[in-house]
Order: structure tokens, then C-alpha cells, then sequence
């Protein structure tokens, strides 16, 4: 069972979203919070596989609340719930280590589904939004929100030639899969290579690895991997 943490400040939607994922059947909702104190003293006792976060709350964001949770467990999974995908609120969350971000408007199949990619560590951002966050964030250089700015020889020394491999393409946009028919191997493995990467380099999830895939040179402007630069 995947256990959630639903955070909302709008106790219909939380009521809505908790039913619709009990209804599913593999879900465990375990906690319903209605501001971002709230979510934080709850994940930290109740250990969710998923936090469900709303973004604009009284009291405490989800930005700031996300921040908090992740810092205190950073095998979390923050699932960012908004109402429009182009908040600039978003990418605040996503900076602070959300893994993707659901509509509130769209289909439910579609958030059930989001909620078990996001338990399996999946990031949920299409191409080209990923695109626009990691434009923001080596435009930005918010050293608070992103992931620290590896020195690019030191870091790649870090990495095997797979796991360069690996790092390149999950920054441009491909899911565990891809990856795995691109490279020809297994989930698992791909799974492997991805979490070794990213504890290396000290990052909480695919999309501050795709930021720092690009910081390192493994990505082009265009999203496309670059052959293997290799330590230097």
C-alpha cells in the first residue's frame, strides 16, 4: 500500500482526493492537513510515501513546507496539487524538491496515476516544462532552492560512464523506461544507476538531477545528451 498525506487548505478537495484514492484500492491516506505547519508535524510522524501538497496556504506554503518536510525526510515523495500548471508558485516547489506537480482540474485517473509514479520516484513534468524549470534554475543560481553547483570535473569523477550515461538522459526528460529501452537494460537497473548518481552528487530527486545534468555539460541547450565528457 503506498501511504498519503493529503494537504489542502479547502477541506472538500482533501475529502475528495482522499476518496478517490481509497476508492482505488492501493492507497493508505493516512493524514489530511490543512496548512503547511500542519503537513510538516504530520510527515514527520507519519512517515508518507506521498505527500499531496496545495500550494497556497495560510500560515505556512506548500513551497515552505515541502522545503521542511524534505529536509527532515528526504526520501519523501512531494506531490505538488495546484490549480494552474503555469503558478510561478510551481516552480518554487519543484525547486525545493517536489518531484512534479497535478492539476487539481484534471481527470482523477490521471492523479491516481501521478501518485503511484511519484511513490516509485518518477518525476511528473512533461519535456518541456522540465525545460523551463532547469532554465529558471541555472538562470537563477538560487543556491537555497536548487541543488548546489558541482564543480563539473570534480562531480564527474564522481559518476561511472553509465551512471554519466544515465544522468544525461534522465536531464532530457526521459522516464525510467526510456531510459531502459534506450540503453537496453532492465528497470531495476536503471533505477539503480539513477539513485547512485543522484546520492553522489547529493540531490533529492530527478529534477534537480536534470539541472545538474545540465550544469555538468551532459545536456545541451536543445535537451539532448552530449557524448560523455568524462572526468578531466
Amino acid at each position: 500500500m503506498i501511504r498519503v498525506l493529503v494537504v489542502d487548505d479547502q477541506a472538500l478537495v482533501r475529502a475528495g482526493v482522499a476518496l478517490l484514492l481509497r476508492t482505488a484500492g492501493d492507497f493508505e491516506v493516512i493524514g489530511e492537513a490543512a496548512d503547511g505547519n500542519e503537513a510538516v508535524r504530520l510527515a514527520e510522524r507519519l512517515h508518507p510515501d506521498v505527500v499531496l501538497m496545495d500550494l497556497r496556504m495560510p500560515r505556512s506554503d506548500g513551497i515552505e513546507a515541502t522545503r521542511r518536510i524534505l529536509d527532515r525526510r528526504p526520501n519523501a515523495r512531494v506531490l505538488v496539487l495546484t490549480t494552474f500548471a503555469e503558478d510561478a508558485d510551481v516552480y518554487g516547489a519543484l525547486g525545493a524538491g517536489a518531484i512534479g506537480y497535478v492539476v487539481k482540474d484534471g481527470a482523477p485517473e490521471e492523479l491516481v496515476e501521478a501518485v503511484r509514479r511519484a511513490a516509485r520516484g518518477e518525476s511528473l513534468l512533461a519535456p518541456p516544462v522540465l525545460a523551463r524549470i532547469v532554465h529558471r534554475a541555472i538562470v537563477a543560481h538560487d543556491q537555497e532552492r536548487q541543488p548546489q553547483n558541482p564543480r563539473p570535473a570534480a562531480a564527474l569523477r564522481l559518476l561511472s560512464p553509465r551512471e554519466r550515461e544515465v544522468l544525461a538522459l534522465v536531464g532530457a526528460g526521459l522516464s525510467n523506461a526510456e531510459i531502459g529501452a534506450r540503453l537496453h537494460l532492465g528497470i531495476t537497473t536503471v533505477k539503480s544507476h539513477v539513485s547512485a548518481a543522484m546520492e553522489k552528487l547529493n540531490l533529492r530527486n530527478r529534477v534537480q538531477a536534470a539541472v545538474v545534468a545540465h550544469r555538468l555539460g551532459l545536456v545541451d541547450d536543445a535537451f539532448n545528451p552530449r557524448p560523455d565528457p568524462g572526468p578531466s
